[in-house]
Formats: C-alpha cells, structure tokens, sequence
C-alpha cells in the first residue's frame, strides 16, 4: 500500500481540517501545528513528516525549511510570496506556490474605498465634528477634497487586483491610467483604461496613486522620495500591495510639505511596526498637521468572512493539484522577481 503524502499546516488557523481532507483526498494525511510566530516553534519529529507546508502569517526562511528534510511544496497562503526563500527552495527542488485570486475584490474595494473617502474629505470632518466645541460646523477649504472626474487615478501594477482596482476607479468617474512593464499589449484595451510607458509618466499624470505591485527585488523601495516628487501637488497615495514597496520617511516628508495632501495605508514595512515610524507616531498622537489626512489600517485589506473561507478552500485545492496531481497551478517560477 502507497504511503500517505503528508500536508502540515503549521498555525492551526481552522478549527478542523475537514475541507481541506475532502479537497485533497485519502491519500494525503493532513496534520496540525502550533506555531504563534516562527516555524521554528515547530518540533523536529511534526517537520520531518511534511511533504506539504501550508502558511499563511509565517515567513519561511532557509533555516526553518532544513527542518523539512522531505518537503516538496510549499503554499504561501496569500498573493505575496516575499517571505518564503524561494532561493533556498530551488536548491531543494521545492515548489513554491501562492494563492493569486484570493482577497482580490476585498483588497481592491479598499483601495478604491480609501481614495474615495480621502478625496471626499469624510476623515477631515469626522476629525473636526468630534473635536473640542464649539463644533465645526460648515465647509473646511482643504486641498484633499477633489470631485473625481477631474482626477486621473494611477495605478503601480495591473495584475488581478490592480485591474479590478482600475474598473472601480473608472466606474466612479476617474480617469484612469496604469504603468505595468510586464503586462501584455492590449491589456488597457480590454478594460479600457490607458497604459503609460515609464513610472516617472505615472508619477507625472496621478491625481490618486494605487500601488498594487508585489514585493519583489526590482519593486522594494520602488516608490520613494523622486518618485513621489513627480505626483501632481496634492495627491493622494494608496498601498494596499506591501509596505517596502513605498518609502514612508519619503511619504512623511511630503505630507508635511503639503505637496500630498493624504495617504490611505494598509501596510507598513515592519509589520507590527515596533518601533513605530515617525509617520505612525504622528498618526496616533493626533498631530495637527497630518489630522484627516492620513488612514492606517493593520494590513486587513485581503479580510472578509467570504475571503477568509475563499482563502482555506484555495489553498487546499492548489496543495492537491501541485502535490498529489503533478500539476502546475498557481506555481512561482524560481527565477521571477
């Protein structure tokens, strides 16, 4: 009788694995971690068996895979895949796969959401009626507050999301361009929106800039302190995608020049930001200068009850196509930046 593949799933997130077993089949046996923070948690004798790792929070760096001397593949439990030594799994022969379809209206609805509320000036007021009185009743001149079909909406990356991003911007009214070099002619195209051939050029035409690129080599630090020199003065900023991607000293510094007026951000480069940045301290200390002009949300962008069981049925279904069909999907070429 062949021997059970063996799925691990290191951080318990479901309280069974009922979904995942009907997914995957009777041949694999599915087993349950513990792990809180790191891989490393994990005992030697649970690793050992893994011929599947299914992750979500963890990263999985070189030294907690030479805990998994049979591991065949490994699922980053999202769309990034930044954390996983991709690398270090190619020596091994380890496949590596992410979840790209998943969280990709959630991520984009927040986006878009934030922009819109930014440029409505809604945290502007909600900010002023709730301070000290007598209240702040009437119109606040504030060069955040924009109506959207004046605006060209710009958005850092036309994949899934990015692209579904785009379609909401120009249903409420945007113009909207997009700078993407990997992307396909024709593309813009298809849903109608305008490409530019350099990032400088979509620097230059963004009223709203929506950064949807994933974190790679060639994209950390991407957006910094030239890149956002090059927006139109008073233009809103919008990273849901990855917090190294934008350099937030170089964000800060415009927010204080007035050159942007606002910035919506899901994510940070150190997540959970110990120490706080200065742009979060700032933030949370209700800082005059940046009051109604800047959202920071806990990387929650991707969450719905919806996404949140699109997430678990996902993986289970490219764990089995991968490690027990031999197949190919959703699997992260070694070489990709």
């Amino acid at each position: 009788m062949q021997e059970k593949l063996t799925v691990l799933e290191p951080e318990s997130l479901y309280p069974d694995t009922l979904l995942e077993q009907r997914v995957m089949g009777d041949t694999v046996r599915i087993l349950q971690g513990n792990a809180k923070k790191a891989l490393m948690e994990l005992p030697d004798e649970l690793c050992a068996q893994a011929d599947g790792l299914m992750t979500l929070r963890l990263a999985v760096p070189r030294e907690a895979l030479e805990k998994f001397p049979k591991l065949k593949v490994v699922i980053r439990m999202g769309v990034g895949y930044d954390r996983v030594d991709r690398a270090y799994c190619a020596e091994r022969g380890i496949t590596v796969c992410n979840i790209p379809d998943y969280g990709t209206q959630e991520v984009a609805d927040t986006a878009v959401t934030l922009a819109a509320t930014l440029r409505r000036g809604i945290p502007l007021y909600h900010d002023a009626m709730r301070g000290p009185s007598p209240c702040a009743w009437g119109v606040i001149q504030n060069p955040i507050v924009r109506r959207f079909d004046v605006q060209t909406f710009g958005v850092l990356g036309l994949g899934r999301i990015g692209t579904a991003a785009a379609l909401r911007a120009k249903a409420l009214g945007f113009r909207v361009v997009f700078y993407d070099p990997h992307l396909p002619n024709g593309a813009d195209r298809a849903i109608g929106v305008t490409r530019l051939e350099s990032l400088e050029a979509l620097m230059e035409a963004s009223d709203v800039l929506s950064i949807h690129t994933p974190l790679t080599r060639n994209t950390r630090g991407l957006v910094g302190a030239a890149e956002l020199a090059r927006l139109k003065e008073g233009a809103v900023v919008i990273n849901t995608a990855r917090g190294p991607i934008l350099d937030l000293d170089a964000l800060e510094a415009g927010l204080r020049s007035g050159r942007i007026a606002a910035a919506g951000l899901d994510v940070l480069p150190v997540e959970p930001p110990v120490p706080e940045p200065p742009l979060l301290q700032a933030y949370r200390a209700g800082e005059d200068w940046l009051r109604g002009r800047l959202i920071i949300l806990p990387h929650i962008a991707f969450h719905s009850p919806e996404a949140w069981d699109d997430i678990r049925l996902k993986s289970a279904e490219t764990m089995r196509d991968v490690l027990v069909r031999g197949l190919r999907t959703n699997v992260i070429p070694p070489d990709s930046d």
